[in-house]
């Protein structure tokens, strides 16, 4: 979808940030996202969904597999878990990527839109960066 990286600095105005300073602006702007985003997901969500969204983050593996077994038993079969499995190299039988599967999986049951928020997130993010180049660089 994205990738926060040297392409993305450049598209913001800041591929001349630092070298030093780069890997910790990126993980700022991860974190900004990653917290926007949650926040945008969880309105609507009733109480039982997020505690169910934060156990299968929490890889709460008692949690992943009950909801596995209901929503995607085959799950190994799933063209987008083998498009995972791919891009990652982790085999099929990793708990990590089994995880990372179900928390994708939950937000398109449970919220279908999310990568239509995790877009509008990130381009509002990218536009309040270029707005504040300035100042982020110094100047």
């Amino acid at each position: 979808m994205f990738q926060l990286d040297d392409k993305f600095l450049a598209d913001v105005g800041l591929d001349q940030l630092p070298e030093e300073q780069k890997k910790p602006f990126l993980q700022h702007i991860y974190d900004e996202l990653e917290l926007r985003v949650g926040t945008k997901l969880s309105e609507g969500m009733s109480d039982a969904q997020l505690e169910e969204f934060e156990s299968i983050i929490d890889r709460k593996d008692e949690t992943i597999s009950a909801w596995l077994n209901r929503f995607a038993p085959n799950f190994q079969a799933d063209p987008s878990f083998l498009q995972m499995q791919k891009a990652t190299g982790l085999s099929v039988d990793d708990r990590n990527l089994r995880d990372e599967y179900a928390a994708t999986k939950w937000l398109e049951v449970n919220r279908p839109d999310y990568r239509g928020v995790v877009a509008d997130v990130m381009a509002a993010l990218k536009q309040e960066v270029i707005s504040n180049k300035a100042a982020i660089l110094g100047q």
